[in-house]
Formats: C-alpha cells, structure tokens, sequence
C-alpha cells in the first residue's frame, strides 16, 4: 500500500534510532530486549507528541459530561419534531452549546484516531518481519534488520509470533497474558475517568449510561481482537494504555471537574496543606532586625509565663548636660 510508505518510513525511523541507541549501550542488536524497548520508545515519542491533544481529550469528555443536563433540555424541546426544519434548529442550537461551553465531541477521540494509523503501519511492519522463511522488510528497515527482528525473543516467543497459527504453548501464553494485560488497562483508564473526575449528577444521563457499555464493551474488543496482534504490537498497545492511565491520574489529580470525587480530594489535601503550614508558621518564632529571635514570642509560643516581659533595652544612656545658675 503506496500510501502508507510515509508511516511505515516514520515507524521504522523511531524504532531504528531507539535500537541504535540500545545497541550503543552493549545490547544485543538481535536480542528481544533491543527491538522490544525500541517498540516502548516508539510509544513514548507518539504520546509525548500526543499530549497537548490527550489534555483536549480529557477535558473535552468532561466538557460533554457537563453539559448532559442541557443537552436533555434540548432534547426534550425537539422531542416529536421530526420536520427538517426543526431538525436544523435543534443541530445548530447544539453546536451553540458546544461553542459557549468551549467543547468539541470530536475532540475525546483524537488521540485515539491519530494513533490508529500508525497502530496499522507498526502491525504491517511486524507483519512483513514475521513473514516465513523469509521477511519482508518495510520502510527503513533493510534486509539484514529485518532478518534480526524476525528472530528476536521477549521471554521465548518472537515478536513477530500471534496467539492465532501459534503451535508453541509458550507463545500461546505469552500472548494470552499481554491481552489480559492490554483490556485490563484500557478498563481501568476508562474506569478511572468515570470514577474519579465526573460529578454525580453528570453521572445519570443516556450519554453517562453510553460511556459505562463502552467500558465493557472496549477491553472485550481488544481481547478478541488481540488473538490477531504480533507480540510486538500488543506490546505497543499495552506501553500506550500505561502512559494513558498515568497520564489521565495526572491531569485528574491537578485539574479534576468541579463537584466530582477527585475535586473533592483536591481540595481536602489544599486544606491539609494550608493547616500544615499555619500549624508550621505559629511553632516557629518571629525573627526581629538583629536577626535574634524575640524571646517574649518565643516565650509566649512555649508557653512561658514570663512571655510577655519586656526586654531591658541594652543601649547606653547619655548623661544630660545641667544648666548652670548665673
């Protein structure tokens, strides 16, 4: 396919830079650990690029979440209007509502979307890797790297090899377990989410009740599907569903929605905070312009009961001249 020559040349480039790296350090060049980390560095370069539109994703869902009330109200306004006229209505007074509120729906699937075609140039790449007897290199990858990468091992089993065609149990296993892993983190990114960062009463509406099907609904795909991966790409998708999840605790935990449990907490631990530090500043005494403490602080901080007891001032007094008498 001509027209993913560009991704396959992008994918190889990363992973190629990444193994010469690896292979500076004393690695193996054919070894599994060298193409394996080499796959986890793709990863990181992709969702680095990633972010800005990760943080337009997350606040975006949470934008949509919000705005489930007003929405119904819409909703509930069209409701038995099937005229095309009142159709438009009801789509441009929705786009309004979007735009007032600073929310794309278009934008909780970006990153998504933007990772698929780089998922499919790296499963074509693995893919010519895997082909036997002999493989077919895709991209920058020459003969002799291709060759190399067909015939590395991550705990047995190359990373070319899928649960489907394989007759080796260990491969079978291997792969079994990189699926459970793979679904179980895209659960716990989308239950995390759900849990932690939308407020209750975003939580009972059709969209709320849509995205709890979803929850479920997605890792069963990625399971099914996974049977079909190369090692090497579910090894892609399950570093990617890491730096999802890690990424999403971060950004809920610094900028969570108002009124949801993360909120809350955030502002609990703004208030722990704050007591510390009163508690911290009233323990410790002042200091005075000779950079001494005051004692009658000091005292007073101790619980001395000669706290507050002036000091005897230590200047020098100077002797008054007495006038004489004519």
């Amino acid at each position: 396919m001509k027209i993913l020559e560009p991704l396959y040349d992008a994918v190889t480039f990363i992973m190629l830079a990444f193994h010469s790296l690896f292979k500076s350090i004393g690695m193996d060049p054919a070894g599994g650990a060298a193409w394996g980390l080499s796959i986890v560095g793709l990863v990181v370069v992709i969702r680095i690029l990633l972010i800005p539109l990760f943080v337009k994703q997350i606040n975006a869902q949470r934008g949509l979440q919000m705005l489930q009330p007003e929405i119904k109200k819409l909703q509930a306004k069209y409701k038995g209007k099937s005229d095309p006229e009142s159709r438009q209505k009801q789509q441009q007074e929705m786009m309004k509502l979007y735009k007032d509120n600073g929310t794309n729906p278009l934008a909780s699937c970006l990153p998504i979307v933007l990772q698929a075609p780089i998922f499919f140039a790296l499963f074509r790449v693995l893919n010519g890797i895997g082909h036997k007897p002999n493989p077919i290199p895709r991209g920058l990858l020459s003969l002799v790297e291709a060759r190399q990468a067909a015939g590395a091992e991550i705990f047995g089993a190359h990373i070319s090899d899928k649960f489907i065609g394989a007759t080796d149990l260990r491969v079978q296993i291997i792969t079994a377990v990189l699926i459970v892993l793979m679904s179980a983190t895209t659960f716990t990114t989308q239950k995390q989410l759900m849990s932690k960062n939308m407020p209750a009463a975003a939580m009972d509406n059709p969209f709320a009740q849509q995205q709890k099907i979803l929850l479920y609904v997605f890792p069963l795909i990625f399971a099914v599907s996974g049977v079909n991966f190369p090692i090497g790409v579910l090894l892609y998708w399950l570093t990617t569903n890491v730096w999802s999840m890690g990424q999403q605790f971060y950004v809920i935990r610094r900028n969570p929605s108002p009124g949801s449990p993360a909120y809350d907490d955030l502002e609990r631990r703004k208030a722990e905070k704050a007591a510390k530090a009163a508690a911290h500043s009233a323990a410790v005494p002042p200091v005075v312009a000779d950079g001494s403490v005051d004692g009658a602080a000091n005292g007073a901080a101790n619980g001395s009961p000669n706290a507050a007891a002036p000091r005897p001032s230590t200047q020098r007094q100077q002797p008054r001249r007495q006038k004489r008498k004519r």
